[in-house]
């Protein structure tokens, strides 16, 4: 009789995990990716300083982003920290189970539309994580490039099919920056002037949008599918249209807004 050994988490590792049990010293865990097996979480690294109440800070079914502190494979014992764990590890780990479910949920919709078995699923998602870090990038590269993009995946054409239609239906993530353009021209024919301008920077480039919001000011935005991308755009923009205008004896000054990110399916 062979006995299936359980997968447990590394020393170091950040995981999520379902508080399970209350009590005066800690509180019991399962955790999430590893089949809900069971971790503690003592009250000395649940919160800096002296803690009076835990379910002041934890409470019953409750989901934490924990540090996994000391594993214990032969007594099968794991020690967990919650002090410890910063807001950007936090988030980043939320963003990754996020990620991680929308691409089961895509697996899902490709094995019911495809007829596919669990076999050939399982397939498909090992094929895909050995050139993705998940089901979600590379659904969102063929939503974004096309099933060409992703040819090293070999797939079979039925499947290939489904993919490509589940992947136009999904909404891209993207970002947006925005600023304000305080502009000026005294000249007789100064609005003509930088209604001229601005035109020929919008034809430029279909993902900028400029907003004429009262005299002097305009509000330019671009969309883009990250922020990097859209700052590398943004600034020669600016550069060209302050050149623009002073060179026809105008003012300009710009100043950023906060930039946005879009809700992702």
């Amino acid at each position: 009789m062979s006995t299936e050994i359980q997968e447990m988490p590394e020393q170091g590792e950040i995981v999520l995990a379902t508080i399970t049990k209350v009590i005066d010293h800690g509180a019991y865990v399962t955790l999430d990716e590893y089949d809900d097996i069971q971790g503690f979480l003592h009250i000395s690294e649940i919160a800096p300083g002296w803690i009076r109440s835990v379910s002041r800070f934890v409470r019953d079914g409750e989901k934490k982003v924990l540090l996994v502190k000391k594993v214990n494979n032969k007594r099968g014992d794991i020690d967990l920290s919650l002090k410890q764990i910063s807001k950007d590890q936090k988030k980043q780990k939320l963003k990754e189970v996020k990620k991680y479910e929308k691409g089961k949920t895509l697996l899902q919709n490709v094995q019911e539309k495809g007829d596919l078995s669990d076999e050939e699923i399982e397939k498909l998602e090992d094929n895909i994580y050995s050139k993705f870090d998940s089901v979600y990038d590379a659904f969102i590269e063929i939503g974004r490039n096309g099933i060409d993009s992703v040819k090293e995946l070999k797939l079979a054409k039925k499947t290939a099919i489904v993919i490509e239609e589940i992947c136009s239906k999904i909404k891209l993530p993207s970002v947006e920056i925005r600023g304000i353009m305080e502009i000026t021209n005294g000249k007789s024919n100064g609005v003509e002037i930088i209604k001229k301008i601005l035109l020929d920077i919008l034809k430029k480039d279909s993902t900028i949008d400029i907003t004429y919001l009262g005299a002097p000011k305009y509000r330019i935005s671009i969309t883009s599918d990250n922020f990097k991308s859209a700052e590398k755009l943004l600034k020669p923009i600016i550069s060209e249209v302050q050149t623009d205008i002073e060179k026809k004896k105008g003012t300009f000054k710009f100043s950023r807004e906060e930039s946005k990110k879009t809700r992702e399916n």
